[in-house]
C-alpha cells in the first residue's frame, strides 16, 4: 500500500516535469526538483524494501532517521505552502502612499508573462488611486539593454500611468534589495515631499501647543501571489511598517511549482537573516 502510494507520486512529479518543460521550456528556473522528488520517493520505496530483506544488519536508527527526516521536510514544505497560498489570497488595500511593484525578468523587445500580470494590476490599481506612488523596483540583469524599472515604466506610461506617479528604483538584482533600495528611495520622495508643503501654525490652548505627527505612510508591495507572503515579510524584516500585499495573477499551469521554489527560496532568506 505504502509502496504504491510513492510510486504513484513519484510518477506524478515525473510527469509534472515534463509538463513543465513542453510549457514553458527546459529552462525553467528550478524545474529539475520534481525530478529530485521523483528519485527521492523511488529511493524511499527501494530503501523500504531492503530494510524488510536486512532487517537483521540494519540499525533501527537508519529507518526511523530517514523516516523523520522526510516528514520533517514534507511538513515544512506544507505549511509554507500555506502560508504562500494565505499571502496570495490577501486582498487590496486602497489608498495605500505608496506601492512598490516588484520587477521580474522580461524578454526581448516585451514584458514578460508574470511582469505583465504585475504591471496589469498595477495599473488597474491606479485607476482606483490615483493618489499613490508607485516604486517600480528592478535592476538590469547581464544582457538586458534596459532595467526592468525603465521597461515597466515604459509599459505603465505607454498604457496611461502618468509619468510623475512612478519612481525608478534600478539597482536592485533580488527580492531583498528590492524592498532595501525602494526603501530609501521612498524616505527620500517622503522627505522631499514634506519640505514641499507649507509650515503649519500651531493651534494654541490653553497652557500648550498642539502639533500634529505626520501619519506613517502606508505601503503596498506589488507581486506575483506566490510571493506575497515573502515579500512582506522581507519588508518588516527591512523595517517597513503598515505593509500590504497587493496580489497579481501567476501562470495557473506553474502555480504548485513556483509554490515549491518559493519555499526553498523561504528557506533560504530565513538562515540568511533577509526575512
Amino acid at each position: 500500500m505504502v509502496e504504491g502510494i510513492l510510486i504513484g507520486m513519484a510518477v506524478l512529479c515525473a510527469v509534472y516535469f515534463a509538463v513543465i518543460v513542453l510549457y514553458a521550456g527546459i529552462g525553467t528556473s528550478f524545474a529539475f526538483i520534481w525530478l529530485f522528488f521523483s528519485a527521492l520517493l523511488l529511493f524511499l520505496v527501494y530503501g523500504k524494501w531492503y530494510y524488510v530483506k536486512n532487517r537483521e544488519q540494519i540499525p533501527l536508527w537508519v529507518p526511523v532517521s530517514v523516516v523523520t527526516t522526510c516528514l520533517a521536510g514534507l511538513v515544512s514544505l506544507l505549511v509554507t505552502c500555506a502560508l504562500v497560498f494565505w499571502g496570495a489570497a490577501a486582498s487590496d488595500h486602497g489608498g495605500l502612499d505608496y506601492v512598490i511593484v516588484l520587477g521580474a525578468m522580461g524578454k526581448e523587445h516585451t514584458v514578460s508573462d508574470t511582469l505583465k500580470k504585475r504591471l496589469d494590476k498595477a495599473i488597474a490599481y491606479t485607476e482606483k488611486n490615483p493618489d499613490t506612488i508607485l516604486i517600480l523596483s528592478g535592476g538590469k540583469a547581464p544582457g538586458e539593454a534596459k532595467s526592468e524599472a525603465r521597461v515597466m515604466y515604459d509599459y505603465l506610461v505607454y498604457n496611461g500611468v502618468k509619468p510623475e506617479n512612478m519612481l525608478l528604483e534600478e539597482r536592485s538584482v533580488s527580492t531583498v534589495e528590492n524592498i532595501a533600495y525602494s526603501k530609501v528611495l521612498i524616505e527620500r520622495h517622503t522627505e522631499l515631499e514634506r519640505l514641499k508643503r507649507p509650515p503649519m501654525m500651531p493651534q494654541k490652548v490653553p497652557g500648550r501647543y498642539l502639533v500634529a505627527a505626520d501619519r506613517p505612510e502606508e505601503i503596498g508591495i506589488l507581486t506575483s501571489n506566490y510571493h506575497i507572503f515573502r515579500a512582506r515579510l522581507t519588508a518588516e524584516r527591512w523595517g517597513l511598517e503598515n505593509v500590504y500585499g497587493i496580489s497579481a495573477d501567476s501562470d495557473p499551469v506553474l502555480f504548485v511549482h513556483l509554490c515549491v521554489r518559493e519555499w526553498a527560496s523561504i528557506i533560504k532568506d530565513r538562515l540568511m537573516g533577509n526575512m
